[in-house]
């Protein structure tokens, strides 16, 4: 790894490109009142936010740029309303009560287009490149893998967004994250991202939005873009981007909300002319070896204390005093011993699914792999597709008869285990492989409930195993 500067005049950045292009002017406090292209929506941030617009009267002043989905709560073990779970039927009651007031499209779970939010917007077609986008969950900036500058907002923000469709924010500094060379057998974009934020730390990216670039990130598929900008947060990061190219626009042809084919042409001009100048500045730029990166696991309670599947468990005697304690916490929470292999800790439940690993390309890439397998007796697995969507593909496919004969449940869409505000929850101290983004202490449900987070496929090896696995000997 090696870091630079770059400064060139007159040529400019995506993120300055994009902010600049929604600048509505600038505050007496120095920030940027900011017009927002696209806001997203669900049951969770949204309902104060509404109450706030109708208790002053106000309505939503861009309904058509504005579109809701539910997903946070939403029960992915049933079908059928009203749910047994009364604060899930009420919230989905009332997003629908909201929407049909304020004239805000939908993607209710009667539609066959409901799923998390951040499946939902690019499957769609609403995100789009040089577009602002904002949504009351941090996760937002997963868009900006379509070359948007995506964040994620607090209620009060959201209220703000429907009733002037504009934020005040501050600018951010850029930092250039450049993955060059050949990514290793059984290494993942999940593993790129859990290795970008081991590097520069859960702190790392305040008060930067992080462009990453290099072969890799060229090469990766969509989805695979989706899945690293989707845990720029988790680098500290508000915003994390792609530049758009080829396989953004013949990602976005043909969906329901991008430009018809007679504006297609004329839009995708307009999309190349927001990707970085070449020479352009940055305040700083990470430069990562690719063949370093391998197959990557958390071991503790934040998304940066992670290590190669072959490492073992660090140990507070061996760093400095400033991480000592952070490193006790950690292995105590855990139930780990410092200086023991990660490999090989028994796990309780195997969980593929959430806003960063539950899309079609997830699914089909493990469904290849764990055919004539067993999930190990005593393991809970399940499987959750990102959006309706997702599931009605994987199906078409059969994929779900390849998890389920494996030992997977096959679930709805919806968040499930990634934050436990639904049925989905850990028990006990129980220990989740997680394809998920967070392995904070609590997250998946249980106030001891531990989380290791992983690629889908380390999950599906984890799962077989009964243990935390290489995916590359599970199978090979």
């Amino acid at each position: 790894m090696s870091y630079g500067f770059i400064f060139a005049m007159n040529k400019r950045n995506l993120f300055e490109k994009v902010w600049d292009a929604h600048a509505v002017g600038e505050l007496s406090n120095g920030q940027t009142q900011l017009f927002v292209g696209r806001h997203l929506i669900h049951e969770v941030t949204s309902p104060q936010a509404f109450g706030m617009l109708r208790e002053k009267n106000l309505p939503v002043r861009y309904p058509e740029r504005t579109f809701a989905t539910v997903d946070h709560i939403v029960p992915t073990n049933e079908t059928q309303e009203p749910y047994s779970d009364p604060l899930a039927d009420a919230m989905i009651k009332e997003l629908r009560r909201n929407c049909d007031d304020f004239g805000v499209t939908f993607f209710d779970v009667k539609t066959g287009k409901q799923g998390i939010v951040h499946v939902v917007g690019p499957e769609q077609g609403l995100t789009q490149p040089g577009m602002t986008i904002a949504c009351g969950d941090s996760h937002t900036s997963t868009h900006g893998a379509f070359g948007s500058i995506a964040f994620g907002v607090g209620t009060s923000q959201v209220r703000d967004l429907l009733a002037t469709q504009t934020l005040a924010l501050g600018k951010l500094k850029v930092r250039r994250i450049e993955v060059n060379g050949q990514l290793g057998p059984g290494v993942y974009a999940k593993d790129v991202i859990l290795h970008i934020i081991k590097l520069l730390g859960v702190n790392g990216g305040t008060g930067f939005a992080y462009e990453y670039g290099g072969n890799v990130f060229d090469e990766f598929t969509m989805e695979e873009r989706m899945t690293a900008c989707n845990m720029s947060i988790e680098g500290g990061a508000r915003v994390g981007y792609v530049n758009p190219d080829q396989k953004t626009f013949d990602y976005l042809k043909g969906r329901n909300y991008s430009p018809s084919q007679e504006n297609w042409d004329e839009a995708v001009f307009n999309w190349k002319s927001f990707c970085s100048d070449d020479g352009c500045r940055y305040d700083d730029v990470v430069r990562i070896d690719a063949s370093e990166i391998v197959p990557t696991v958390t071991w503790g309670i934040n998304p940066a204390q992670a290590i190669g599947i072959d490492e073992v468990i660090p140990s507070p005697d061996e760093v400095n005093a400033g991480e000592k304690g952070g490193i006790v916490e950690a292995v105590e929470y855990m139930q780990l011993t410092p200086g023991n292999p990660i490999k090989g800790t028994p796990i309780d439940v195997a969980f593929i699914g959430s806003c960063t690993n539950g899309r079609l390309s997830d699914l089909e890439e493990v469904a290849s792999h764990i055919g004539g397998r067993k999930v190990r007796d005593g393991i809970k697995a399940i499987v959750v597709p990102g959006s309706q969507i997702v599931s009605k593909l994987a199906e078409e496919k059969g994929l779900d008869r390849v998890f389920k004969e494996a030992g997977f449940e096959w679930r709805s869409a919806g968040c499930s285990m990634c934050l436990a505000m639904n049925p989905d929850k850990l028990i006990g101290d129980q220990l989740c492989a997680s394809s998920s983004n967070r392995n904070f202490k609590g997250r998946q449900g249980s106030p001891t409930g531990r989380t290791m987070l992983m690629s889908p496929m380390m999950v599906a090896a984890a799962a077989i195993s009964g243990e935390v696995a290489d995916t590359r000997e599970v199978f090979s």
